[in-house]
């Protein structure tokens, strides 16, 4: 029977994954780590960038983290991040649109409009494309 480690990855928003995994590779402060179960306690910033979870030997998922924290205990993997995103969530299209939308909206110096929101949404596009860009490259490898 293959081993496993239950892994949560949270966002600031909510709880992005909870369940079981083979392996977890993260970018952790200095460089990538991989975790397997029973790995020793380990706590470490991330960087930005992909988590990847082994789930079985034909499974694999995939979430973008704009940095964060992980803590690593023998049966248990957490990620804590501002923002976590799925792979499979992510659409470029939409992001764009999203992106387009709060550009003109903070050049319309005339409009009447909450400002924080704007760049918020901004924010959230430019990350959702950066996201996108990254994952590209990680599968073209």
């Amino acid at each position: 029977m293959t081993m496993t480690v239950h892994v949560d990855i949270v966002s600031a928003e909510a709880e992005i994954f909870s369940g079981l995994a083979e392996m977890v590779i993260a970018p952790a402060a200095h460089g990538e780590v991989g975790i397997l179960p029973r790995h020793a306690p380990y706590i470490t910033t991330l960087h930005e960038g992909a988590i990847r979870l082994k789930i079985n030997d034909k499974r694999e998922e995939s979430f973008y983290i704009s940095g964060g924290m992980l803590e690593v205990q023998p049966h248990k993997v957490t990620v804590l991040s501002d923002t976590a995103l799925r792979a499979h969530d992510l659409d470029e299209a939409a992001a764009l649109e999203s992106k387009q939308r709060a550009e003109h909206t903070l050049s319309d110096k005339q409009a009447n409009f909450e400002y924080a929101k704007a760049q918020a949404e901004l924010a959230e596009a430019m990350l959702q494309l950066r996201a996108i860009d990254k994952f590209r490259k990680i599968t073209k490898l």
